[in-house]
Formats: C-alpha cells, sequence, structure tokens
C-alpha cells in the first residue's frame, strides 16, 4: 500500500476521555464542597435535564445515525457519540461534586453576623472609596457579574474571620490592596437557575 493512504497515529485519538478535565472549578486537595442552598439546586437541576433530556435525546440521534450505514464518515454519529462523552463526563463531575456538596444556608441564623465566614454578602472600600459588594459562595456558583465570588478565590480569604470595621489586605495577582469592611450581611444568595437548551 502506497504510504500517502496510511494514516498517521494522531495522540489525540489515544487521549483518555476521562483524562479531559471539567472547565468548572477544582476544588482544593480535602476541602469541603461547601454550596448555598439555590447553587444546590441549580446543580441538581442540571444532572436531572443531562439524564432525563439530553442524554435521552442525543442517544436517539445516535442510533438512527448509527442505522444510516458507514459510520465513518457519518457526521451525526461521530458528533453524537462526542456529545454523548461529555455529557456522560458532566454527569460523573455533577454526581461527585452533590455527593461531596456540604449545604449551607447563608439566610440561618448566626451566633455572631458580624463575622466573615462562607455565606455572607460583604461590602468593602479600596483605598480610593470605591465600594463593592461580594457574596462568598461556592466554587460552582461563581458568578462575577453578581459579585458572586468563591470562598477559595483569594478576595474571599482575605475576606474570611475578619469584620465590620477591620481592614484587611488582599494579596492578589493584580497587586496587594487594602480593603476597610464596610457591612456585612449574611442572607439568601440568589444564582441564576438552570435552563437547558
Amino acid at each position: 500500500m502506497s504510504k500517502a493512504f496510511t494514516r498517521e497515529p494522531n495522540p489525540a485519538d489515544a487521549l483518555d476521555e476521562d483524562a479531559i478535565p471539567d472547565p468548572s472549578p477544582a476544588m482544593p486537595a480535602g476541602a469541603r464542597n461547601y454550596i448555598t442552598p439555590h447553587g444546590h439546586a441549580r446543580l441538581v437541576d442540571e444532572l436531572a435535564w443531562l439524564v432525563h433530556t439530553e442524554r435521552p435525546r442525543v442517544t436517539e440521534t445516535v442510533a438512527w445515525a448509527a442505522g444510516n450505514g458507514d459510520r465513518s464518515e457519518n457526521g451525526d454519529y461521530i458528533y453524537g457519540k462526542k456529545r454523548l462523552r461529555e455529557i456522560d463526563r458532566r454527569i460523573r463531575f455533577l454526581t461527585r461534586r452533590l455527593d461531596a456538596a456540604e449545604l449551607v444556608d447563608p439566610a440561618a441564623p448566626r451566633d455572631d453576623g458580624e463575622q466573615i465566614f462562607f455565606g455572607a454578602t460583604v461590602t468593602f472600600a479600596n483605598p480610593q472609596g470605591e465600594e463593592r459588594t461580594v457574596s462568598i459562595v461556592g466554587v460552582d456558583e461563581i458568578d462575577t457579574a453578581r459579585g458572586h465570588i468563591s470562598w477559595i478565590s483569594p478576595m474571599a480569604r482575605a475576606l474570611i474571620k475578619a469584620r465590620q470595621g477591620d481592614v484587611v489586605t488582599l494579596h492578589a495577582p493584580g497587586g496587594t490592596e487594602e480593603l476597610e469592611i464596610l457591612e456585612v450581611a449574611y442572607r439568601a444568595v440568589p444564582v441564576e437557575p438552570f435552563r437547558g437548551d
């Protein structure tokens, strides 16, 4: 056979699909997966949608495409199988995250509502007097547009255990900054609900 018609092995073909990291933030080794009730509900809704709606729909498409003959050049079959692997990987990821989840309700009464912990909504000012409000949430609930930051982020680590009136030092990749804590509140942190296709 001519060398022109042989296929060179592609290292990407040998790549284990499970070895591809999930784009969601990683948890530190041994850390608890703190999550708010709204964030937990969002993950549960996504898992249910994947299992009961998306996966059956894609499986049906793959079965139909497989019945059309040559699978090596069948785009519906090839894309469908790839999508099924992505769905299965996400289902495994969500299942692990939910199994390890530790629900913390920010609106629950606290003995010390002035100290910053997971679930706190904090208003602070930088040295220029610019104010910002953030809520400290789980790694699966990050939404910077809404001011939801992960409890393992540099900002949250600087704020945690401080109190209203304290000045904390934020060590971030962009530099060091002093932040004055103006207000600490504990209330429900709304999370954008999951919406499937």
